[in-house]
């Protein structure tokens, strides 16, 4: 089955753009586009789509507030935010409001399509960006107390994998990085959100901010 797409964003051009493009990859159908946060909600609720892909910046209601709503309605419905804001005022609420991805619109389109691929599937990709300014949060409300508790039951190779999701780095990064195969990070990846009792990579990497893991 296709992932079914709803698109949000109040200009034009760039829902016109977003259509073009996802609406002619096999595996991915466009079910509706919405100009603000309030019709999203309601688009929501008509079609159940499998990935909101979410502008921030809207009339009637912004991103942020939609995407807690949506979230709050249908936990199940999987909320990419698609913004040209990446400073920490814009990514930690749209994060905590449950978006499971957040990249910028200057992303390469192939790079959009994998971060739409793993919200669908549980996982979170992050831009960069958007992960640095995270970790810049919460290491300014971190009190400096390096807590390792709960670090000491991953590996050494699960805690290089948890470093480098704290930066952004998707799963192909990962392996590029530490020089091991793709799929060896989706079991590393496995191995942290069990061991930690965690659902998703963006829990992992805002859990081990908190920790000051890797401050």
């Amino acid at each position: 089955m296709p992932i079914r797409i709803l698109l949000v964003d109040d200009h034009p051009m760039v829902l016109k753009g977003l259509s073009l493009f996802l609406g002619t990859r096999e595996e991915m159908e466009i079910v509706g586009e919405a100009n603000n946060g309030a019709e999203a909600l309601e688009k929501v609720k008509q079609l159940r789509p499998d990935v909101v892909l979410m502008d921030l910046m809207m009339p009637v209601m912004d991103g942020v507030e939609a995407t807690r709503r949506i979230k709050e309605i249908h936990p199940d419905v999987k909320v990419v935010v698609l913004t040209s804001f990446s400073d920490q005022d814009h990514v930690l609420p749209a994060i905590r409001a449950g978006a499971e991805g957040y990249q910028l619109k200057e992303i390469e389109a192939e790079e959009l399509v994998a971060t739409i691929r793993a919200a669908h599937q549980g996982k979170t990709q992050l831009h960069p960006q958007a992960a640095g300014h995270l970790v810049q949060q919460f290491t300014s409300e971190s009190t400096g107390f390096r807590e390792q508790d709960g670090l000491e039951v991953l590996t050494p190779r699960e805690q290089e994998v948890l470093r480098l999701i704290t930066e952004g780095m998707s799963n192909k990064e990962i392996a590029a990085n530490l020089v091991i195969a793709e799929k060896t990070v989706k079991t590393h990846v496995s191995g942290i959100l069990n061991k930690l009792d965690l659902q998703d990579r963006t829990q992992a990497a805002i859990h081990a901010m908190k920790q000051g893991w890797f401050t």
